[in-house]
């Protein structure tokens, strides 16, 4: 009897086993897993790319910063309302495939300009090698809108659909992506910037395009398994009837806002004799465009959405403008990679503390906590603008290097030669160890933040707004980034660097306001409680919203 009781006990393990491998859940893991590689490792390389190819400034990386941020500023309705219209497979495959084809591109092109830089720097004055800047900085924002749509329709669409009614398998869900995305955080940096540091850039940008072509063919194929294994993922809920998927009065309202737009538009088009889909196509883009922000101004959630976009105007991330100046004061890429693993590891003690925050306290109170234990860390980057080794200098004219260039009084500098003055100036690491200490720690809060609004949006928007309201909130991220990205390219130079790090802790302060306003006009002074009466019944109960 114990030999069939053991034989039947592994019998269980090796089933239970095989389907959490084969289930929907485990291979969006993985296709997320591959994705979020090459995103990561692109994102990080791409900044030491253009700081390298154009000197000591930060100037490249600012407008890089402000094409991507523009572009997805005015196209993000746009791309949340074609990700609302089309089939879920066929949105995720053409997103897939085209943002995996242009950093392919991107890196090829790279690969040109680092090897013959020297000939094109000489060829028609340079303009050839501007010409080759312009190209990586286009190339590269299409890759950008084209992770935008995969991003809405895997993070914010199937997710919802394959983990059901469950609000607490959301966020399980939630919290699972979000750790993967730490850990391509920890593994994906370290790995190009050893082969950036112990090889060349060159062979930098053959490996990100040689991983990319590898591994859209494999998420390709994730997809399309998920796709078959999640029947609800072929039914779309956009040709309901509006009051059948609402979740709150404030949804409906914009629901219906939208429906009748589309109704006047089809009046308007038969009165003119001519058919909705002729008379409306050259202004379809900017009726999505109005209609889907007055749809996110109705939201319940706007106030929570419009904090998590006030986050966005910071140079306090692992974003290009951070890396570049980082890189400035000595730091190479090898450093830099390690920093980014050890954010990443905050980041993922935000991820486990969300999940228990929240089966504690609920989903909103878990905001109200997060946003205060990171702006608590941010303190210490205030602190380093005053520190040993900072080289806040207001008297340094921001304008300088960008009319030096403009005004063509000096060649493109050369990487290697502004870098040499940078490490031999360096006198103190206190400062940058403080700046990023406090990145870093804040990064515990700023995930666990950013989790609770995302699972606030997925819980209250309904499905045939999915899209829409997500690309919106999209724009709204990028409109912060593109803010901040515009201060970087007023006051490029390390020197004003201090002055910006202030700026940023200012918005980061101003936004969680807006999100306390919001959880204290949804909870009122049960905010301050640590486990309501509503909240134990919610344990219990664990209904699909939170609140």
């Amino acid at each position: 009897h114990a030999l069939v009781r053991c034989y039947l006990y592994n019998d269980i393990c090796v089933k239970s086993i095989r389907h959490f491998f084969t289930s929907a859940k485990f291979l969006i893991y993985m296709g997320h897993a591959l994705s979020t590689w090459g995103d990561r490792m692109w994102n990080f390389a791409v900044a030491v790319f253009l700081v390298e190819l154009y000197g000591n400034s930060l100037l490249l990386t600012a407008v890089y910063g402000l094409v991507v941020a523009g572009s997805v500023l005015l196209l993000g309705a746009n791309i949340g309302n074609w990700v609302d219209r089309n089939p879920r497979l066929k949105v995720a495959q053409t997103s897939l495939l085209v943002q995996n084809s242009c950093v392919i591109t991107c890196g090829v092109l790279l690969m040109l300009v680092f090897h013959f830089k020297a000939q094109l720097v000489e060829l028609y004055n340079g303009w050839i090698l501007t010409v080759c800047y312009i190209l990586v900085i286009s190339i590269a924002n299409v890759a950008n809108l084209a992770s935008t749509a995969t991003s809405i329709t895997i993070q914010r669409d199937w997710v919802v659909v394959v983990a059901g009614q469950d609000s607490s398998s959301l966020a399980d869900m939630n919290a699972t992506v979000r750790i993967i995305d730490q850990l391509t955080n920890i593994l994906a940096p370290m790995l190009v910037g050893q082969i950036m540091a112990f090889g060349s850039h060159f062979v930098g940008c053959g490996f990100i395009s040689g991983w990319n072509l590898a591994s859209m063919c494999v998420e390709y194929g994730l997809l399309w398994k998920v796709y078959q294994k999640t029947p609800a993922l072929a039914l779309k809920a956009g040709h309901k009837e509006p009051q059948h998927e609402l979740k709150s009065t404030t949804s409906s309202h914009s629901c219906s806002l939208l429906w009748s737009s589309t109704a006047r538009l089809r009046k308007t088009d038969c009165e003119n004799g001519q058919s909705p889909e002729e008379s409306s196509q050259p202004l379809m883009p900017l009726r999505t465009f109005r209609a889907g922000w007055v749809a996110y101004y109705k939201q319940d959630i706007f106030l929570a959405g419009m904090s998590l976009a006030f986050l966005y105007m910071t140079v306090l991330g692992f974003d290009c403008i951070t890396t570049g100046f980082a890189y400035t004061q000595g730091l190479n890429g090898s450093i830099l990679s390690l920093l980014m693993g050890a954010s990443a590891i905050s980041g993922i003690c935000g991820t486990v503390a969300f999940t228990w925050i929240r089966k504690k306290c609920g989903l909103i109170r878990t905001g109200f906590i997060s946003g205060t234990a990171q702006l608590c860390c941010l303190l210490l980057c205030v602190f380093s603008v005053f520190a040993p080794g900072s080289p806040f200098d207001l008297s340094v004219s921001p304008f300088q290097d960008l009319y030096a260039h403009l005004m063509g009084e000096q060649s493109l500098p050369e990487a290697e030669h502004s870098l040499g003055a940078a490490f031999s100036t360096l006198q103190s690491y206190m400062s940058v160890s403080l700046l990023f200490a406090g990145v870093i720690a804040a990064r515990v809060g700023l995930w666990s933040f950013d989790l609770t609004v995302t699972q606030l949006i997925q819980e209250n928007v309904i499905e045939s707004e999915r899209g829409v309201i997500n690309g919106v909130q999209n724009s709204m991220n990028y409109l912060l980034d593109l803010l901040h990205f515009i201060m970087v390219i007023l006051a490029p130079n390390p020197e004003a660097f201090g002055l910006l790090v202030i700026i940023s802790v200012s918005f980061v302060a101003m936004g969680h306001a807006m999100y306390f306003r919001f959880a204290f006009k949804s909870l009122g002074s049960r905010l301050f409680l640590c486990c309501s009466p509503e909240q134990k019944a919610e344990t219990d109960a664990s209904p699909p919203t939170t609140v």
